[in-house]
């Protein structure tokens, strides 16, 4: 990947913005490292890896990665011989535990939600914290970086000597300041500590008095700081009882150190795990920072992207824009004057390009497919050159020759200004002929220029473009909208008259433009016109074919999800009522031994063969379970069937109109407001009557004119899950909607308290249960309505 394009296109501050989302020290490194790559295969790994991320960060909010630390150089020392600090022990227990808590979360993930994570769960399954190593730590080292007292035996014991010296050095001093011949002789009452020796200070003049050694003095030298004589010998045994303990607490530390270099590999292991789970998880917040999404990658030099936006500027700012180059078109060239918006298309092409080879999501919508290219080359901005006493021309072409040295069929090539800096006729020409040989060489190539000669060069070229950035003439300023295909026009004269120029002085000025141009620009401004209106209907033809189709998709579940209901109900009544005959046949039997027992002990007139008929009618009263779900098809004589008939489509028990036979043997039937198609033997015609009036069928005015049959709050804040669900449930029982579907997720269970305590107070709700297994669970609330 070439260096000065990445430069140029500003990557480091990517990199400086992916930082600041890092978990920990491991994850920041391999950010403020990070480089787009030029392997296909890797970047399609890298791309899924962050879109796991992201897809955890939807349904969880966050991921456990709190108390990660670098502990590869501890883990070096300890397996060179060094004896470690307990701060280090800290951190690297501290990394254990944080492996631990992350190995159960992704564990739980997994199993709780039904979502696919490949990558996430291999990674879980390679994390083998050393928890004995940890058990060991955290025994004799606190979380505050303290040795404890049950690290051994004999530390327990020194420093309970050391407690009981203490307390004894203390009672004997205490002693000292109160009496009341010492009173007049300290400069203050207390016990203090110098050179790790407990004294008291005693003025200056009263220094023989107490004998033993003076350790310290106040700046003024008033006061001494005096270790009486009488506790000489305790404070030497106190010394040295504390120097046994830290000779103790080292031995405790080295053989923690050793300890540790046993498990150095499976250290070294959890580390490089962990750096790129937290990497993975670093870049996608920071793609959900930036609304990002996860682009397709292509190996042919496609780049479509959909609602485009420039990295760096705020989302609330940013103008989106539509970019397709590569597949009718390898080179685009952004003609029009210099009012803003080429250089930014260039740069968001050049940045998004070198995001995605990154492995990051792009400022973009769904759908958004992106090109791995060998190299990125970018002439972007004015590098006059002061100490090298190059022009703006100069350096531009400095670069220029250097990119036709490298460039290939694998590259992206941003010119911004071609041709700039010198004569415009010249210029242009020149500019023309660069872009004749990087098209030749197979590359594509995105140009801006303000040339109005190379307005014409597409036309006369297979395999490029025009396209300018939309200028608003009411505002005085661009809309930054790409317009694909529309070549840049001037806009000098509208701009002079908005700003009040004389209508003389502009007339007089268009008798000295040739007439050609004027026809050229008359053109564009109806090109432009027509592009805005195409564009809109096109909008909204999307939106309305999108929510059609979508109701086509929930209707058909709805039909589908009846039909079986209905079977299942109707089965299990046929078992509710086999079971009552069965048990009033079983009532039955036991009368009939009770007569025949009578007719043995009382010799009763009962005759054999009429309890037997008896069991027979009872017998004949026991209905068998219904096989079939659906009732056999009738072999049927040749109907003749034509447009307009009102037919029952047999397997579906329903009755609906024929529309117009699609095939030999197939018809075109509406049921309702959805059409299907039914082969003929699946029909029963019912009348015959033409039907010349046009079939009246729904129509659909827009998306917010449907309602699902199932609302997805996973991933939503509880407040606004909520307010979603209320406006669901509303529309849901406009629609007429007998039963729908509330997706919540198990998660904590916030979510789903909430749905449901909502749930029991609203008026119009019948009842309310948990889905079945084949429904989602207990992450699925279905709601009955009256």
């Amino acid at each position: 990947m070439n260096n000065k394009a990445i430069e140029t296109l500003e990557f480091h501050k990517i990199r400086q913005q992916l930082t600041t989302f890092a978990s920990s020290s491991l994850g920041r490194e391999l950010a403020e490292k990070l480089t787009p790559s030029t392997d296909f295969t890797e970047i399609v790994r890298l791309q899924e890896e962050t879109d796991e991320a992201a897809k955890v960060l939807r349904l969880k909010g966050h991921v456990p990665l709190g108390g990660v630390f670098n502990i590869l150089p501890h883990v070096k020392r300890a397996e060179i011989g060094s004896m470690l600090h307990p701060d280090e022990f800290v951190e690297i227990a501290s990394t254990i535990r944080a492996s631990r808590i992350l190995k159960t979360f992704l564990g739980e993930l997994v199993e709780e939600e039904d979502v696919s994570l490949p990558i996430l769960q291999e990674y879980g399954e390679n994390l083998n914290p050393p928890t004995e190593l940890y058990r060991i730590i955290t025994s004799a080292i606190s979380e505050n970086g303290d040795v404890l007292d049950s690290a051994s035996e004999k530390l327990r014991s020194l420093r309970t000597q050391i407690r009981s010296l203490e307390g004894r050095v203390r009672e004997k001093l205490e002693n000292i300041i109160r009496s009341s011949s010492a009173q007049k002789m300290l400069s203050d009452a207390i016990i203090t500590i110098r050179n790790d020796r407990f004294v008291i200070p005693v003025k200056q003049e009263y220094r023989s008095h107490f004998g033993g050694m003076v350790h310290d003095q106040s700046s003024s030298g008033q006061t001494l700081f005096i270790e009486p004589q009488s506790i000489v010998q305790l404070n030497n045994e106190l010394h040295q009882t504390k120097m046994k303990e830290q000779a103790e607490i080292q031995r405790i530390l080295t053989e923690l150190s050793t300890k540790t270099a046993t498990y150095s590999e499976e250290l070294k292991q959890l580390v490089s795990i962990l750096r790129e789970l937290d990497f993975m998880f670093t870049k996608a917040k920071f793609g959900a920072s930036m609304k990002a999404t996860k682009p397709m990658m292509n190996n042919d030099g496609v780049i479509r992207l959909f609602r485009a936006r420039h990295p760096f500027i705020p989302i609330d700012e940013v103008v989106a824009n539509d970019i397709e180059l590569g597949k009718d078109f390898t080179t685009i060239v952004i003609t029009g004057p210099n009012t803003g918006g080429k250089t930014v298309t260039l740069k968001t092409v050049g940045l998004i390009t070198l995001m995605a080879q990154a492995g990051l999501q792009i400022p973009a919508q769904d759908g958004s497919e992106v090109a791995v290219f060998e190299s990125v080359f970018a002439d972007i901005g004015d590098e006059q050159s002061i100490e090298q006493s190059l022009s703006t021309f100069s350096s531009h072409m400095v670069n220029i020759v250097e990119i036709l040295r490298h460039v290939d069929s694998n590259s992206l090539v941003l010119f911004d200004e071609l041709g700039a800096g010198t004569d415009p006729q010249e210029g242009a020409a020149l500019a023309m002929s660069i872009l004749d040989e990087v098209h030749r060489r197979g590359a594509r190539v995105i140009a801006t220029t303000h040339y109005p000669e190379l307005k014409a060069y597409s036309y006369n070229r297979d395999g490029v473009t025009n396209a300018s950035v939309e200028f608003d003439i009411e505002s005085l300023s661009p809309t930054y909208r790409l317009l694909i295909g529309v070549p840049g026009r001037s806009n000098a004269f509208e701009i002079s008259k908005r700003l009040g120029l004389s209508n003389d002085i502009i007339e007089n000025a268009k008798t000295h433009i040739h007439v050609e141009s004027n026809k050229v620009d008359n053109m564009i401004a109806s090109l432009e016109r027509s592009t805005r209106l195409a564009e809109k209907e096109e909008e909204e033809a999307k939106d309305l074919l999108k929510a059609a189709e979508k109701l086509h998709k929930d209707l058909q579940k709805a039909m589908i999800e009846f039909y079986n209901k209905k079977d299942e109900l109707y089965e299990q009544a046929r078992q509710e009522a086999k079971s009552i005959v069965r048990n009033a046949e079983r009532e039955a039997e036991e009368i009939i031994r009770t007569l025949r027992q009578m007719q043995l002990e009382k010799g009763a007139e009962i005759k054999e063969h009429e309890l037997i008929e008896a069991r027979k009618r009872l017998e004949g009263v026991v209905p068998e379970a219904k096989q079939d779900r659906h009732p056999p098809i009738k072999k049927k004589v040749k109907q003749d069937f034509k447009p307009g008939d009102e037919v029952k489509v047999l397997s579906f028990d329903q009755k609906g109109h024929l529309i117009e036979r699609v095939s030999e043997n197939e018809w075109q039937v509406q049921i309702g407001i959805i059409k299907m198609k039914v082969e003929e033997d699946d029909l029963e015609l019912i009348k015959s009557k033409p039907k010349k009036e046009t079939q009246h069928i729904a129509s659909i005015k827009g998306k917010e004119y449907h309602v699902g049959l199932e609302l997805d709050l996973r991933g939503e804040r509880y407040e606004d899950a909520l307010v979603r669900l209320e406006k669901y449930i509303d529309d849901a029982l406009l629609a007429g909607y007998p039963r729908v579907s509330i997706i919540h997720g198990k998660g904590t269970g916030a979510l789903r308290t909430g749905v449901q305590n909502y749930l029991k107070n609203h008026r119009q709700v019948k009842s309310f249960h948990f889905g079945n297994a084949n429904e989602g669970g207990t992450g699925v609330t279905i709601v009955e309505f009256k």
